[in-house]
């Protein structure tokens, strides 16, 4: 019964928060990426570390979308990972692209369920409600941003590697 109502409390906390997301963003400022991360790490549950790469800089968005976009993917590596998990955080090493990654050392999302991890209601997680990704997918929309799932590099373990990209041809700064 504890387990069912904590399920149900979850499920309505992201179902809340993909209602606010909606399409658009409020105003957009430079946001340092390197104290966002640190200060929304502090809010996870889970006995994980967190490392941002240096010279990550800053991104032009909405501050408290952006602490939200954040929030579910951390959430998503601790659920799929667990508490132990090590997530990293930086730029893409990709002078055609601008934008930044979240990678974690957990087991990683399978090729073929990469495009369907960003879907409401899709989990592999047994007590997972399937918002988180759809949750991220929205955000990084509202922004004008594309966010894809990929693996992350194994020199860092494995896992998933999610990439926020921000731009074409110029550089988060």
């Amino acid at each position: 019964m504890e387990t069912a109502h904590e399920r149900m409390e979850a499920l309505i906390d992201d179902l809340l928060a993909l209602a606010r997301t909606g399409r658009s963003v409020g105003e957009t400022e430079p946001v340092a990426l390197a104290s966002t991360v640190t200060s929304v790490w502090r809010t996870i549950d889970g006995g994980g570390t967190v490392s941002v790469a240096d010279g990550v800089g800053t991104v032009e968005a909405d501050a408290s979308r952006l602490q939200e976009l954040f929030e579910n993917l951390f959430r998503n590596a601790v659920e799929h990972a667990g508490d132990g998990v090590a997530v990293t955080v930086g730029r893409l090493d990709d002078p055609a692209r601008s934008g930044f990654y979240v990678a974690d050392d957990g087991p990683g999302v399978p090729p073929t369920d990469r495009d369907r991890v960003f879907e409401r209601g899709h989990t592999t997680a047994e007590d997972g409600t399937g918002f988180g990704l759809a949750i991220v997918a929205e955000i990084a929309d509202a922004h004008g941003w594309d966010v894809r799932a990929t693996d992350a590099a194994p020199r860092n373990g494995g896992g998933a590697r999610f990439e926020i990209v921000t731009g074409e041809g110029e550089r988060t700064s």
